[in-house]
């Protein structure tokens, strides 16, 4: 991972830190080899030489889900009418202009993004592979690569969850836009991903687009390939109710159910959005331990509907959360928004602690990617934090004393003052230390596209 040079071994003192179950003031950590090797609490003045971060500190953020070149689609498809759909096909079109270069750019723009909102790890559900009519490049992973590279570039963890994606719809091949998507089978699919390699800040997942782009024989392909490796695999699952009669028509059964039928559910499996589910299917998902990442600023953008997080956690499905198509970056608005969704829908407020939706967006968040070693702030843990201000028009109050209500009810990402990764700054007082000018660099890879 591309970073400022540091000393190996350093202090940082935080001026209150969230341990866990409550907020401490005055903290100090022992950073050494990327990996926090103590944790001392009472610790009233910073010690001589240490980091100062003042504000509120908590674990790395862990953005779950995302699609980084839709990022290039905000602004433009917020307005009008239609559904899901319809803003499908304007994302095609998008999906038509990424080169390897390209895609580069705009995923490094992107990711420096995500560090300036406090974000410590993405999980990259990637499935554009290949060149227009589905040639490979000469490199077969060059988009993954490109993705890898960005993200070591704007300082940030990755999970590349390499999508394997086939059909258009039950029994339908490919269309043309989805060329670029499909390597024909699983074993393929298999043979291409084998090639990529994990690296200090990339991990290598797997991910089925949804079970109306995998035909059912090669589900068990896709799950035998994350299993063998214990790797994490992620996969859409019913985001639309299309999908669900759809695969009612073909298979006589819910897309969980069959999931469920070919061996895709485990605890290293995590559904995405998982929103329109019958009781049998929360059941399936829970008892198998199969995750949920619940993406509410997109599922509300795309008038998706809001999923059944408390009945699905209830069940015995951890839930993490993820910014998807991009509308908005903001892993505490996708916290805020899961409790904030529920209370709509059910007219009663108090579903989730501050505490509870603070471990969705940061230390199960990392486990859904593969990352269990990242998320808290505790000995041993990777040193991935970050420290949101006390002092802005948002969060200027009582200082908090026993919980993370200031950061997960009023801050934004906006209040995001450092991110600290493997012990080092990669945004510090705001500014992020490898990409100078974020706004300019998202800006003009946007226009490349748009171009």
């Amino acid at each position: 991972m591309t970073h400022p040079t540091h000393p190996t071994t350093r202090t940082y003192w935080l001026e209150h830190a969230w341990l866990d179950t409550n907020v401490e003031p005055g903290v100090a950590l022992e950073v050494s080899g990327g990996r926090i090797t103590a944790v001392r609490t009472e610790v009233d003045t910073p010690p001589p030489g240490a980091e100062i971060l003042r504000g509120l500190t908590l674990p790395g953020l862990a953005n779950a889900h995302s699609h980084a070149f839709h990022r290039a689609l905000r602004g433009t498809v917020q307005v009008g009418s239609g559904t899901f759909w319809t803003w499908r096909e304007f994302m095609y079109s998008f999906a038509d202009q990424l080169t390897p270069d390209t895609y580069h750019d705009l995923a490094r723009a992107v990711y420096a993004e995500m560090a300036l909102a406090g974000i410590t790890a993405v999980g990259e559900f990637h499935y554009v592979h290949h060149a227009h009519g589905g040639t490979p490049y000469a490199d077969p992973n060059a988009m993954g690569e490109a993705l890898i590279a960005a993200a070591s570039e704007a300082g940030i963890r990755i999970t590349l969850l390499d999508t394997a994606y086939f059909s258009s719809g039950f029994g339908q091949p490919p269309n043309h836009h989805q060329l670029r998507f499909s390597d024909g089978s699983a074993d393929a699919w298999a043979e291409r991903c084998s090639l990529l390699k994990e690296r200090d800040h990339a991990r290598i997942g797997a991910a089925i687009h949804s079970v109306r782009a995998v035909p059912a024989r090669e589900l068990a392909t896709v799950a035998r390939w994350a299993e063998e490796r214990r790797a994490p695999l992620h996969v859409h699952l019913s985001e639309q109710t299309a999908e669900n009669d759809a695969c009612r028509a073909a298979h006589d059964c819910t897309p969980t159910q069959l999931l469920a039928d070919h061996g895709v559910l485990g605890p290293r499996t995590t559904g995405v959005h998982n929103t329109h589910l019958t009781d049998e299917d929360i059941a399936l998902l829970g008892r198998s331990g199969t995750g949920t990442c619940m993406c509410p600023t997109t599922e509300r953008d795309l008038a998706d509907g809001i999923g059944p997080a408390v009945a699905l956690q209830r069940a015995g499905s951890p839930l993490s959360l993820g910014s998807d198509s991009h509308a908005v970056i903001d892993l505490l608005e996708e916290a805020r928004a899961m409790e904030l969704n529920e209370r709509l829908r059910t007219r009663t407020r108090g579903h989730w602690t501050a505490a509870a939706l603070l471990r969705a967006a940061s230390a199960d968040g990392h486990a859904a990617l593969g990352w269990d070693e990242a998320g808290s702030i505790t000995a041993g843990a990777l040193a991935d934090f970050t420290t949101i201000a006390l002092d802005s028009v948002r969060t200027a109050g009582p200082v908090p004393r026993l919980g993370a209500e200031t950061a997960v009810f009023a801050a934004t990402a906006a209040d995001v003052r450092h991110t600290v990764v493997g012990g080092r700054h990669v945004v510090r007082d705001g500014v992020h230390a490898l990409v100078p000018d974020v706004p300019q660099a998202l800006a003009q890879a946007v226009e490349a596209l748009r171009a």
